[in-house]
């Protein structure tokens, strides 16, 4: 196992600066120097890179280094970070939930059965015989004509729901967007519902297929600390209890109502209305909260014709920081490839829009941003506190996990058929031969998933792409077999880590995609619009037309 730990100062400014000295754009992008900033973002010296960590000031610390040895002038006025203000909340919980039925009670226990948190940073959190609703998926969407909540108070209630949205478990294209998750089917968007329709807590049934990821991913944050942005002073409601249960458990809880799994079969119906399942839960947290600030890190390369136009890239710095053990005793969330790599590739790009004569006309932003583990936190408070405003940005090119296995001839675009930025990607990968495709999962809702979606939430067209599996030499069945072993072994687990067979061409073929996408944007004066249908074009017109 690979471990590289905290390099000296000159060794740091070392692999900051290194590259192809001489060579020009995409060319000036360099595997050594990318592999060398991923080792040392994701060393164990740097803990895992959570927030309101000794790791939050290393890796802030190495960036703005970094940016600096690049060429890249301070992105927010005379500041390279932009501050964000957050709490971390820890909540420990129980270690069970007494589950009381009309025929006796029985226990479920954590984080085996099911794993609880909360965002209320009261001291203390207690469900005494709450009871329990099986509330569909928990969505209210008019404009599909769906209200799972309809006729229902479920004030002090406990909404147990299905994680992704009507139609997929049934593979329903009728329903919503299909397989295709929409923001509906997003558990965070869950618990926000539930809140507003003001229940007490509100725990999304898991299923690996719908989720994207295994449960033991859900475990790994157990009793771990959470952070939000600080919202002292806003009007904000939050459940007092949230979080996940097993498929299996929820299936156990149906059959002490005397019910059975068809129930998960009607609720992918029009026109399902919530059911009481005549059950309560009762178990406590306590809650310690701590008020801080994290930090966004920006770097700009000034526009040389229309400065006042911007074009973001943006990758997320943080990880999970020091959590539970894997099998091997390590407890060290390394984040090598989510997302040390895309933090790293920033620094290629920025060396890559530096080298080139002329400069370009429209700035250019590096943006890397804090709190994406903990929900897209360190983007949603830039795109509602913009350091460049909203209608004057150009677009955003998003980083999360490079490839490290190789060069492939596909690239993948999630959220297809968005934007224009999809025809701009598809018109350089088609000049080297390749193809863009559709994210494989769209089941999976990797479009609100990363920092992109809420670019895209601001109005302004935003790109996520990358590697696709048909690798260069060996297939499409070598490429996707990688690719899934990285979800199952590796996502959000200590062994997320830089290993010695690490293949980077792969990186640099996508991130030299990226800034062929970019350096056109830079040139002209043309805006990409969103595409007819997209949710966010009204957004972006409703800007341009006011400027």
């Amino acid at each position: 196992m690979y471990r590289c730990f905290l390099a000296p100062l000159w060794l740091i400014l070392l692999a900051s600066c290194a590259g192809d000295k001489g060579k020009k754009g995409a060319d000036a992008i360099n595997a050594d120097s990318l592999l060398r900033n991923i080792s040392i973002l994701s060393s164990d010296s740097f803990l895992g890179r959570m927030p309101f960590t000794p790791g939050e000031k290393m890796t802030v610390d190495f960036l703005e280094r970094a940016f600096r040895s690049v060429g890249l002038a301070p992105g927010n006025g005379n500041s390279f970070v932009q501050e964000v203000p957050m709490v971390s909340i820890v909540s420990t919980a129980d270690s069970s939930m007494r589950v009381k039925t009309p025929k006796g009670s029985f226990f479920l226990q954590a984080p085996g059965d099911y794993v609880i948190w909360t965002d209320k940073t009261d001291a203390h959190i207690d469900l005494d015989n709450t009871p329990v609703v099986f509330a569909g998926y928990g969505v209210v969407a008019p404009e599909y004509g769906w209200n799972d909540y309809e006729g229902i108070d479920m004030k002090g209630k406990l909404a147990l729901v299905m994680v992704n949205d009507p139609g997929f478990w049934n593979n329903d294209t009728t329903l919503f967007k299909g397989r295709t998750m929409t923001y509906y089917g997003r558990w965070t968007y869950k618990f926000e519902e539930a809140a507003r329709q003001g229940a007490k807590g509100c725990l999304v049934i898991h299923r690996t297929s719908a989720a994207g990821y295994p449960f033991s991913v859900v475990q790994n944050g157990f009793n771990s600390a959470r952070l939000q942005l600080d919202n002292r002073g806003k009007q904000t409601s939050n459940c007092d209890a949230i979080g996940w249960v097993r498929d299996s458990t929820a299936e156990r809880l149906f059959a002490a109502a005397g019910l059975d799994a068809t129930l998960f079969e009607k609720a992918n119906h029009r026109g399902f209305r919530a059911v009481p399942l005549n059950i309560g839960f009762s178990t406590s947290m306590s809650v310690q909260t701590t008020y801080d600030k994290s930090m966004n890190v920006i770097g700009r390369i000034e526009g040389s014709k229309r400065p006042d136009e911007a074009i973001i890239y943006t990758a997320h710095w943080d990880h999970l920081g020091i959590g539970a053990p894997d099998e091997k005793g390590d407890s060290i969330y390394n984040g090598a490839l989510d997302n040390a790599s895309g933090a790293a590739g920033l620094i290629e790009l920025a060396r890559a829009f530096n080298s080139l004569q002329p400069k370009p006309e429209r700035t250019i932003v590096f943006l890397a941003v804090t709190g994406e583990e903990q929900g897209l936190l360190g983007s949603e408070y830039y795109t509602t506190n913009p350091v460049y405003p909203p209608e004057k940005t150009v677009a955003e090119i998003n980083i999360d996990v490079l490839n490290n296995f190789g060069a492939t001839r596909d690239a993948v675009v999630v959220g297809l058929g968005q934007s224009e930025l999809d025809d701009y990607l598809k018109e350089e990968v088609e000049k080297e031969g390749g193809y863009i495709v559709a994210e494989p999962s769209p089941e999976a809702g990797g479009y609100f998933r990363s920092d992109h979606f809420n670019f895209a939430k601001a109005g302004i067209p935003a790109l996520y792409a990358g590697s696709g599996i048909d690798l260069i030499g060996k297939g499409k069945t070598e490429g996707q077999r990688l690719k899934d072993e990285f979800i199952a072994k590796h996502y959000h687990r200590p062994s997320d880590e830089l290993t010695g067979d690490w293949n980077m061409q792969g990186a640099v073929h996508d991130l030299g995609r990226l800034f062929k996408v970019g350096r056109r944007l830079a040139f002209e004066a043309r805006w990409p619009a969103w595409k007819d249908g997209s949710e966010f074009k009204a957004i972006r017109e409703k800007q341009r037309a006011g400027r």
